[in-house]
């Protein structure tokens, strides 16, 4: 048996079972990561010793016969810009090359009070700006089902790692898709949840109203368990939540699912619009009802998006000055002025597309174009959270195609950011408006995945993961 392909309710089932412990689980997946980290480079750090000693935890507690959790045991891998206590957090940057992470995220937190085995932290597009896993600081992860592709980014480690079984399931973050594009590419199921369902306490901030963290695992029914343990208010976290009870009277039968008009686009790949189609006729041929619908501001969608971030990002990149902690040119020579060490330690540890993205927020928030740019940016903002809202008055869910492409090839957009940025074209607007999406993979050109998005109203995850569920 090769206990990489099990679900989590599977090894979990197992681990009862005492068919194998959780270190032989956990094992297998430490053994697989070492044989393929070389050639998917979905790993940043291998935390062999921690994962090992918290799965002999979950198998004593086994050997007391206590009712363990699903997620005991079960071994995950987190996004090196969420913080894990004593183990290194770089944010994919040369800046935080060094940082040792000193306290525990409160997802971690929660993670770690259930007894999950932490395998270690995956690679990122740098402080979690790409969308294609190749602006790491450390060098690029390659697509696990083509390793001349991008796995997508920016949670590309998180994605790849699954699709390789590299882990049972981990977590990823989402600020204008990066969620759910690498695992439409990777062949994985991603969440965004809602915004402020889960807690961001101990995630590096990239852009702080957009920034979700959320779930890539195996299955619909995987995502859901994780996403369930995480969830809910958190008192460290001023912008967290309590969703209550999501309470779901589902029947396929008379579901209205929206197809968004401005989601089928001219220049998407046409095997990929024909999938997506065909997918959303086998929910109408399970008896839901199709309607054609219109996010009218969709086509200012990616503009609104990459000016509140970049704005966001300029804020947020300012307490890596060289100072407090990090990489700084003064650690050798005390001699350096101290505009100099602010100057020489952000040149030295950003990277290009991080820089552009500082450069281009602090034009915008600069003196004469903040109302031009940043305040109407907001303005457009909530004409597309609107847009929403309107639609779900008609429609209990919406469908779309999660990318307008498959995976493309490594090198193939990095001379192009504009080109680049419109990978987010069906993913931003949800960012924009902080309700839940989840991918699904529903098909595959060659060896490639397709991705279909499935999204809900505002803390509905329940109903889109039983949506997801059926296809």
């Amino acid at each position: 048996m090769d206990l990489t392909k099990l679900t989590i309710r599977q090894a979990n089932k197992g681990l009862k079972n005492k068919n194998f412990s959780a270190t032989e689980l956990c094992q297998s997946y430490l053994d697989r990561i070492h044989k393929k980290n070389k050639e998917i480079f979905a790993f940043l750090t291998i935390t062999d010793k921690m994962a090992l000693d918290q799965a002999k935890t979950v198998d004593k507690w086994i050997a007391q016969k206590k009712e363990i959790p699903l997620l005991a045991g079960i071994p995950m891998a987190i996004k090196d810009i969420i913080l894990v206590k004593n183990v290194k957090c770089t944010g994919g940057s040369k800046i935080l090359e060094n940082y040792i992470a000193t306290y525990d995220a409160t997802v971690v937190e929660k993670l770690r009070n259930q007894g999950a085995v932490i395998l270690g932290k995956t690679n990122l597009d740098e402080f979690a700006m790409g969308a294609s896993g190749e602006h790491s600081a450390f060098g690029p992860t390659k697509n696990p089902y083509d390793l001349e592709r991008v796995p997508g980014g920016s949670s590309s480690g998180s994605a790849a790692a699954v699709a390789a079984d590299m882990c049972c399931y981990s977590l990823g973050t989402d600020t204008g898709g990066s969620i759910r594009q690498p695992s439409s590419f990777c062949g994985t199921v991603g969440l965004k949840p809602t915004y402020g369902s889960i807690s961001r306490f101990g995630l590096m901030a990239m852009a702080s109203s957009l920034d979700h963290v959320g779930v890539i695992s195996k299955t619909v029914e995987d995502c859901e368990i994780v996403f369930n343990s995480l969830k809910g208010k958190d008192p460290l976290d001023s912008t967290s939540i309590s969703p209550g009870t999501q309470a779901v009277d589902f029947q396929i039968k008379g579901l209205k699912i929206g197809i968004p008009k401005e989601y089928f686009i001219a220049g998407m790949d046409k095997n990929v619009e024909n999938s997506v189609r065909q997918s959303i006729k086998k929910y109408e041929d399970m008896g839901a009802k199709i309607e054609e619908i219109s996010l009218p501001h969709t086509e200012y969608a990616i503009a609104t998006y990459y000016i509140i971030v970049q704005s966001e990002v300029s804020a947020n990149m300012a307490r890596y000055d060289g100072i407090k902690y990090g990489y700084s040119i003064n650690q050798n020579t005390k001699s350096e002025k101290l505009l100099d060490v602010y100057l020489k330690s952000r040149a030295f540890g950003f990277g290009q597309e991080v820089k552009r993205r500082i450069i281009l927020g602090t034009y915008i928030l600069s003196a004469g174009y903040y109302d031009a740019y940043y305040l109407k940016a907001q303005k457009v903002r909530t004409l597309i959270r609107n847009d929403f809202e309107k639609a779900f008055k008609k429609v209990d869910v919406i469908l779309a195609p999660t990318t307008p492409t498959t995976a493309f090839k490594l090198g193939e957009n990095t001379s192009n950011p504009l080109i680049m940025y419109l990978c987010d074209v069906f993913t931003a607007p949800l960012d924009l408006a902080g309700i839940p999406a989840i991918n699904i993979p529903c098909d595959k050109i060659g060896s490639l995945p397709i991705g279909l998005q499935i999204i809900g109203q505002a803390f509905q995850e329940k109903q889109i993961f039983k949506v997801a569920g059926l296809l």
